[in-house]
């Protein structure tokens, strides 16, 4: 009998170990591999029906979490400049990075619990670098393009910590972010297209809370 008794006890400690709550003060740093689901949606310059179009990536993201409060927290969502192919009519015409650092206000739900939900809403500022678009393959001749704008956006989120050891979670994480931008011909001032990415973010990866 008394070794049973030990062992419910033993078995209860175990539990109140791993589901330790979030507490005001603490950090949270996560490791994600990041699908981006791009919208692509655009509207056409120049009289023209033309779709512009910039592909789907996956790529590793950090994101660093700050709790406020147990329920309440700031996520800001950070990766290295991502190159897209762009097509133009469904043509390469050459690519473009950008820089997309997001930052939400999240409400952390069962902050006791081993299953931890969450929502968040925030902004995104996407930066373009490295424009080299060129729409001569499509409307003949040489036709440098320039980005005209960097993007400032609205970011939905929805999540779920798991946790698996006192300070370990495994994440699946869930964003919509507005992004938009105009092309231009370069040195001129006509409007080739609007592109509107607004991508579905799906994220996949493990966080450590200190």
């Amino acid at each position: 009998m008394k070794a049973i008794k030990w062992m419910g006890v033993a078995a209860l400690a175990a539990v109140a170990g791993v589901a330790q709550a979030a507490e005001e003060g603490d950090w949270m740093v996560r490791v994600r591999a990041l699908h981006m689901n791009v919208d692509n949606g655009n509207s056409g310059g120049l009289g023209l029906p033309i779709d512009v179009e910039a592909e789907n990536k996956t790529f590793p993201e950090v994101d660093i979490t700050y709790f406020f409060t147990p329920n309440i927290a700031a996520e800001l969502i950070l990766t290295y400049p991502q190159k897209h192919d762009v097509e133009l009519g469904g043509t390469g015409i050459g690519s473009v990075k950008h820089l997309p650092p997001t930052l939400t206000l999240q409400y952390h739900f069962n902050p006791t619990g081993t299953i931890r939900p969450y929502v968040g809403l925030g902004a995104n500022y996407t930066r373009f670098s490295s424009v080299d678009l060129d729409a001569g393959t499509v409307l003949g001749g040489s036709v440098p393009l320039r980005i005209d704008r960097s993007s400032f956006g609205f970011a939905a989120q929805i999540g779920v910590d798991y946790q698996i050891a006192p300070k370990w979670f495994l994440n699946l994480d869930v964003k919509y972010v507005t992004i938009d931008t105009d092309i231009f011909v370069k040195g001129a001032g006509t409007k080739v297209t609007k592109l509107d990415i607004d991508p579905i973010l799906i994220g996949v990866g493990v966080g450590y809370r200190f």
